[in-house]
């Protein structure tokens, strides 16, 4: 029974430190918005932003390769895409304008 509790605690810490990996929560309270880091599976940032307490995308998000350089810089107003939006592409730089969430190059 002793060895059956040691390996239930080992398990239950193994997922607790593995789903830590797959993203951070955090509430900001200035802004009020729910700021999220997600994460690659060898431990390297994968996305970063905010979320309203609804539920939508808001603010700038970020992601990054596996290698942990900046592949896309994104913008969200109430769950819609706005703004300028920079991806890099093959090494080349791209920019999307979103307009009521459409795409306008």
């Amino acid at each position: 029974m002793k060895n059956y509790i040691t390996i239930l605690a080992a398990l239950m810490i193994s997922a607790s430190v593995f789903a830590q990996k797959e993203r951070t929560l955090t509430l900001n309270k200035e802004t009020n918005l729910i700021d999220v880091v997600y994460y690659h599976n060898n431990g390297e940032v994968s996305q970063t932003g905010s979320y309203t307490a609804d539920g939508k995308l808001q603010g700038q998000w970020l992601s990054f390769n596996e290698a942990g350089d900046k592949t896309i810089t994104a913008y969200y107003q109430e769950g819609k895409k706005v703004g300028k939006w920079v991806y890099l592409i093959d090494g080349k730089l791209k920019e999307v304008d979103y307009s009521k969430n459409v795409a306008s190059i």
